[in-house]
């Protein structure tokens, strides 16, 4: 990890956005296993480095797309976290009207263009976004998150010739944290890195430790400069690690099936982002420990405060299920 060319506002901003998505998803995994939530919840911890680096080096009017491990996109995007809670609960108050729940949650004023259930079902969309872009005339940037097994998908590829036949402003950040659900990715692909797939549709191919968020803040600005400047996309793969399942409860339908073993779970533990960019601003003594105490006290209150604002609202009345759709 290494801060020299990032000024120290960048790293408490980076830090702010880890710990807001940490302390969200952790009230979301209590209140699963507490039966308050319907459906499914994939947890973002443990990859928070990803979406907090990669979404520092944007501006408001970028553009993100995310997956079904979306909460951390959003949060790190600028995300109301009551609204998000409220959706998670089903409620009138939620980003979708309690429609969408968590693998769906969208906000078009943050540039944040939905979650998608659909594995490698955003990465097109996120093609669009930057045609969109490029059209304009502007300088915005189109950013879409992904997996390890999306990468597999014919979206991908897809994709990435599309963007780089036009000379899209795309940049197509693959979270690769070993595992498409429960199967490894060494099970799924015979190759090292995803990013050596770019020069195969003539764009650069980054790998970046998704650990450590400075690493991934400077990727990132690099590929948004290219794109910025009209040279293209870039294919960033990020190598991080999820410290959980791939969804919360997954223990129920495994029937005591272990997929990671513990030696690889310890590991991927032991690389925890949030420690390791609290250990070392705390050891350079970039921010002081009370400011990053109290920043944790704020944080986790208005992480307690969005699952009351979700509690308390109302349920979608029965005829807004007529509301809001194509017809």
């Amino acid at each position: 990890m290494d801060h020299r060319d990032i000024p120290i506002d960048a790293i408490l901003d980076i830090y702010t956005r880890i710990l807001r998505i940490r302390r969200f998803e952790e009230e979301v995994g209590k209140l699963f296993k507490q039966g308050q939530l319907p459906g499914f919840v994939h947890l973002y911890i443990g990859e928070e480095a990803v979406a907090a680096g990669v979404c520092a080096a944007l501006t408001d009017e970028d553009t993100i797309i995310s997956t079904h491990r979306g909460h951390g996109h959003v949060i790190a995007k600028g995300g109301d976290i009551k609204r998000m809670m409220a959706e998670l609960f089903g409620k009138a108050t939620g980003y979708c009207k309690g429609k969408g729940g968590s693998m769906h949650i969208a906000d078009f004023d943050i540039g944040m263009l939905g979650a998608c259930g659909i594995v490698g079902g955003g990465i097109p969309v996120a093609v669009g976004a930057g045609l969109s872009a490029w059209y304009s005339g502007g300088e915005r940037v189109s950013v879409c998150f992904f997996g390890d097994g999306a990468a597999n998908e014919g979206s991908f590829h897809e994709s990435l010739n599309l963007a780089s036949a036009l000379n899209l402003p795309v940049i197509f950040v693959c979270e690769n944290n070993q595992y498409g659900e429960f199967t490894p990715a060494t099970r799924a692909m015979n190759i090292a890195d995803i990013a050596d797939r770019a020069a195969g549709y003539g764009l650069p191919g980054i790998v970046a430790d998704g650990t450590d968020a400075l690493a991934m803040y400077r990727a990132a600005s690099a590929a948004v400069e290219r794109a910025r400047s009209g040279q293209g996309p870039t294919l960033i793969e990020a190598k991080t690690h999820r410290s959980g399942g791939h969804a919360e409860g997954e223990e129920a339908f495994l029937a005591g099936q272990q997929y990671r073993i513990e030696s690889e779970l310890a590991a991927a533990q032991a690389k925890d982002p949030l420690r390791l960019l609290h250990t070392y601003v705390s050891e350079k003594d970039l921010i002081p420990a009370d400011e990053l105490e109290s920043l944790d006290e704020s944080i986790s209150r208005a992480a307690r405060e969005a699952v009351e604002f979700a509690r308390e609202s109302p349920l979608p009345e029965v005829d807004s299920i007529f509301e809001d759709l194509w017809v």
